[in-house]
């Protein structure tokens, strides 16, 4: 218990970046008409796969 504690100040930023990040990224999908591949594809990719699957959304599944 006292290690979780030690390393809680760095677990919340983290934390906070995967919220911000899966937040960004699922708004957009829903505003966005077209996507490259399916939405509900694209939606359990952000997810499910903490910070990547927002990051590559973002990078690789918007289509402008």
């Amino acid at each position: 218990m006292d290690t979780l504690i030690d390393l809680l100040p760095f677990l919340v930023p983290i934390l906070l970046l995967q919220i911000a990040l899966m937040v960004v990224a699922l708004v957009d999908l829903i505003r966005r008409e077209r996507t490259r591949g399916p939405k509900w594809v694209w939606a359990v990719v952000i997810v499910f796969f903490n910070i990547l699957g927002p990051v590559i959304y973002l990078v690789a599944g918007r289509e402008e």
